[in-house]
């Protein structure tokens, strides 16, 4: 029997049905069309299928717990109860009043507390929403820490829709680090992806509609195309990689963040530059976040970005208590001074008196731009000669025809003279050369170096002198540039973490200083130019300077030294920006504060001035012994470091909830359920089996995926698909010890894949969510399970949820409802004793249900009708008191939240009625709304379970 509830009244957990068919709701958004239910099917029709009703088009009902029936278990052990129950259990959302981690140390990521408090910080109930700015420093595993609170967040049902937009090189990098270590997959949408996508799809459909969670570029997701289709999405979760580069309101990817901020629930920035140096820039990217964390005129509010911003760098209190032997301190920087050759001190000669400092006081430079060119000349100069070639080529190209055009032709035709002299004579290749032996590189060698330039035509002269010059063959010099491909990017990035990798020099342009991980194989990282910018060295550095790095890293800097004495001068400034970085990572942990430009392009401009004699270089390079010389976005920055240094608590444990109230591990429950559904899983596909291979002593388990869940690993990495034929057998590890080994071996064995042979069994691993569903689909609609347990009495497992306007769970209880008077009278159950538990564990333990149990067969029901209806109701009589805490906790959070709304009405009432006012006013009036859908709103309960004492009797069929 059922009954429906007018007006609605469901929740995260509750059973309802939608055309005939029984769906589990996940999540629920309230819109100006009522609610919008997101559910998951559970009857054999829609099972596996995610959907999302409106309340105001579809006919929903509620099944009311008051009427659900009770049908005995009669599987071996209660099998089906517990899986059952354990599906229940791990479908149940995580209130958000419940700051403890579930799953984080359950991955296969290091528990390290520092990363850990980012993680709590996100998940802090006084923010609003899962808003946060992960700004630490380069190397301290900001990917990690975004995997950390994205699983987080799908255990508490906020997770199921996620859009992560971050550089294209790095696209798999962090496809594959999600997938390996936290078991999410995303849909990978490079220019490869997306073809796939075209040939899947309509050109009219939403791909974004089709696909739950994607991993895709800022500059493919902010064509006007996807923008069009982004404005008509919302996601639980949005993750922007390098979101400096967002902080521009004129550029296009301002634009997109601007579209995405408020079509999310949860917004993750990560940047180890998180500002531009102007605070109306950085202001934009907290305003992204939390527009009351800022004044209607602009102004950051400190207590409010120290709430949302998290800021630690490699010799914070924090990290360096903690990251110990699996982050080798830098060895101190070696700055390689090499004597020009006599061809190069030509060039230099010719640079110096005709171009930089020419007796006349003006170069032959016939543009607009003569303070700039001439240095261009000679930072091409100091990178290569082919570099310096490639310029003149492309300077004369663009000649006007003019007598100023004239005389500069001809002294850049003389000059390429000159230049074209040095190629068989660079002092600078032959030191690297030199110095590349002198570590060991070479034929028949393990050992690795990165080599860094600026210019592309170094690059490629590099890549093929070095082949040539170390008799290297294919493939062992790779060349990466921002030229290539997005896929030949990733490509080669993955190749070279793989031990087996045939890549021993690796010549990258800048494109490989922001994101990608060259540390696991590599700890020799080499300058062949200086880039006139500490935020471009501090990048390049952080390639190979970072959390797992076991090798101190050696960073060497190649210096010409001409014979010119103003050019002398000037590769003195460059050593300097070197050594002033080394000085601000030991002293700051950042090297942009030094400068205070906080912008590669502003820092570049500036040491130009530094060269052209127009300024000093202690004037513009500050000191890293004296912070207070810092500017003020310097000094709030070192304010949210101090803080997590004050409040770090390194012995702090990691995780505070047992993963399962059922099972030991999750290998136990995936066994339990295909036992259950196949029957004798060990048997063949043709004989309604899995080919279910389990090894306790390797720590591994597999079997053949069948066709439900096939469809559900599709979506994972193809190169991933292909590499480990997962479709065709899938391969599990059961411990997180056996999958960080694989994961370690995936970069050191010989398949030339970085994706391990087996994957973990992590807590929230899709093959789990599809053995849940499947012991969901066990019982027939609104029905209980009946077992024998550890009571006297009948007794009533209930669970209650607090839940908020807005859908998401507040605060559970757990209750048992004993009836120690059953059977007194056989037309009531009696009196109902109602008793709160902890949680879930303590709850199953007080009736004695979880371990293995001998089931003597299905237990006898008669006289208990009436158990569950008055259990329900007695169990929401006690919800009101249990749930009071939790009720005036959130009011006050939602209070707190909204007189800081009014106080930034207040002062947007002061200004008047300007335009940048309005416009920012949208944003705090969402912030209002969302506010007010923050307060309770519902209570509901759940029974789970009927435990009936193990004296009573089997149900005995007529006849019998």
């Amino acid at each position: 029997m059922t009954a429906t509830a007018s007006p609605l009244t469901v929740a995260p957990g509750s059973v309802v049905v939608v055309r005939d068919e029984e769906w589990l709701v996940t999540s629920i958004d309230n819109t100006l069309d009522g609610q919008l239910l997101h559910v998951q099917g559970l009857s054999d029709l829609v099972r596996g299928t995610s959907a999302s009703f409106y309340e105001s088009l579809d006919e929903i009902e509620a099944l009311d717990p008051r009427f659900a029936t009770v049908r005995a278990d009669d599987s071996p052990g209660y099998r089906r109860a517990r899986l059952w129950l354990e599906a229940t259990l791990r479908k149940a959302a995580v209130p958000l009043l419940d700051d403890r981690l579930v799953v984080s140390d359950g991955m296969l990521a290091d528990p390290l507390p520092y990363q850990h408090s980012a993680v709590r910080k996100a998940l802090d109930p006084d923010n609003l929403r899962p808003r946060i700015l992960l700004a630490d420093a380069v190397g301290l595993g900001k990917t990690l820490e975004i995997g950390m609170i994205l699983s987080e967040l799908v255990r508490r049902g906020r997770g199921e829709r996620i859009l992560i937009v971050c550089p294209r090189h790095v696209l798999e990098q962090m496809q594959n680090e999600l997938w390996s270590r936290f078991a999410m997959p995303f849909v990978r949408l490079d220019s490869v992806g997306i073809q796939r996508v075209k040939q899947t799809l309509p050109a009219t459909r939403n791909p974004f509609t089709y696909f739950k969670r994607v991993i895709i570029s800022i500059d493919t997701l902010k064509q006007d195309q996807f923008v069009a289709h982004l404005r008509r999405h919302r996601w639980d979760a949005v993750v922007i990689d390098e979101s400096h580069n967002i902080t521009n309101s004129a550029t296009q990817n301002n634009r997109l963040a601007r579209v995405l901020s408020p079509n999310t629930e949860a917004l993750i920035l990560a940047s180890a530059t998180p500002h531009n140096g102007r605070a109306e820039s950085f202001a934009e990217l907290v305003r992204l976040l939390e527009p009351t964390a800022v004044t209607p005129a602009g102004e950051l509010i400190t207590d409010e970005v120290k709430r949302l911003v998290v800021r630690r760098h490699r010799n914070s209190d924090e990290v360096k208590q903690v990251v110990g032997a699996d982050w080798a301190e830098r060895r101190e920087p070696q700055n390689l001074l090499i004597d020009a050759t006599p061809a190069e001190n030509a060039v230099a000669h010719e640079l110096d008196s005709i171009w930089l400092h020419p007796a006349s006081g003006t170069a032959p430079y016939s543009g607009a731009t003569s303070h700039l060119f001439p240095w261009t000349l000679a930072k091409a100069f100091l990178s290569s000669p082919a570099a310096l070639r490639a310029t003149i080529r492309e300077r004369i190209k663009r000649l006007p025809t003019s007598p100023a055009g004239a005389v500069e032709r001809h002294a850049l035709q003389h000059l390429a003279s000159l230049n074209d002299r040095t190629f068989g004579s660079s002092a600078k290749y032959d030191a690297l050369v030199a110095h590349l032996r002198s570590i060991g590189v070479g034929k028949g060698s393990d050992e690795r170096a990165v080599i860094f330039a600026e210019r592309v035509a170094t690059l490629e002269w590099l890549r093929v002198a070095l082949q040539k010059q170390f008799g290297f063959g294919p493939g062992q010099v790779e060349l990466l540039h921002g030229g290539l491909t997005d896929v030949d990017q990733q490509a080669i990035v993955e190749s070279f973490k793989q031990q087996n990798s045939p890549i021993r020099i690796l010549v990258t342009g800048d494109v490989a200083s922001e994101g990608v991980n060259l540390h696991r194989q590599c700890h020799e990282l080499i300058h062949f130019d200086i880039p006139w910018s500490l935020i471009r060295i501090e990048q390049r550095n952080g390639r190979i300077d970072r959390y797992g790095q076991r090798h101190s890293p050696q960073i060497t800097t190649l210096l010409l030294n001409p014979s010119t004495e103003d050019f002398r001068g000037d590769l003195r400034v460059l050593s300097r920006l070197i050594e002033k970085e080394h000085e601000a990572h030991k002293a700051l942990g950042d090297a942009a504060s030094l400068m205070g430009k906080y912008s590669v392009e502003a820092e570049e401009e500036a040491i130009r001035k530094v060269l052209a004699r127009r300024a000093n270089l202690d004037d513009v390079v500050g000191d890293a012994s004296r912070p207070d010389t810092l500017d003020p976005l310097a000094e709030l920055m070192a304010l949210i470091q101090a803080a997590h240094d004050t409040a770090a608590a390194p012995d702090e444990p990691v995780s505070d909830l047992p993963e399962s109230a059922l099972y030991p591990a999750p290998i136990d429950f995936l066994r339990e359920a295909l036992q259950e559904i196949y029957l004798t899983p060990s048997e063949t596909p043709k004989r309604n089996g899995v080919s279910w291979r389990e090894y306790p002593d390797q720590q591994y388990a597999e079997f053949e995926p069948p066709a439900d869940l096939r469809q559900r690993l599709e979506v994972l990495p193809q190169s991933y698909l292909s590499d480990r034929k997962v479709l065709e057998r899938l391969k599990l590890a059961t411990t997180p010890a056996k999958g960080k080994q694989l994961l370690e071996a995936a970069l050191t064995d010989q398949s030339q894949s970085s994706w391990p042979e087996a994957h973990f069994l992590g807590p929230i691993h899709p093959v789990l969510d599809w053995a849940a569903d499947r012991a969901l689909a066990t019982l027939a609609r609104n029905e209980v399970f009946a077992v024998r347990g550890a009571v006297d009495h009948p007794t009533v497992l209930l669970q209650g949820t607090l839940t908020n306007k807005r859908g998401h769970v507040v605060a559970a209880a757990w209750f048992s409802a004993e009836f120690p008077s059953f059977g007194s009278d056989l037309h009531h159950p009696g009196h109902c004793f109602v008793e709160p538990h902890d949680g879930a564990t303590d709850m199953l333990s007080a009736v004695g249900f979880g371990g293995k149990a001998t089931n003597p067969g299905p237990v006898a029901l008669a006289g208990t009708e009436g158990l569950i209806p008055a259990a329900v109701d007695s169990a929401r009589a006690a919800l009101a008191a249990q749930f009071t805490v939790a009720t005036e906790a959130t009011t006050d959070r939602v209070e707190r939240w909204s007189s800081r709304i009014d106080e930034w009405d207040r002062r947007a009432a002061e200004l008047g009625g300007r335009l940048y006012v309005k416009q920012r006013r949208i944003g705090v009036d969402e912030e209002r709304r969302i506010s007010d859908e923050m307060m309770p709103d519902r209570r509901l309960v759940r029974p789970l379970l009927l435990v009936l004492p193990q004296s009573r009797p089997a149900d005995r069929p007529e006849g019998r």
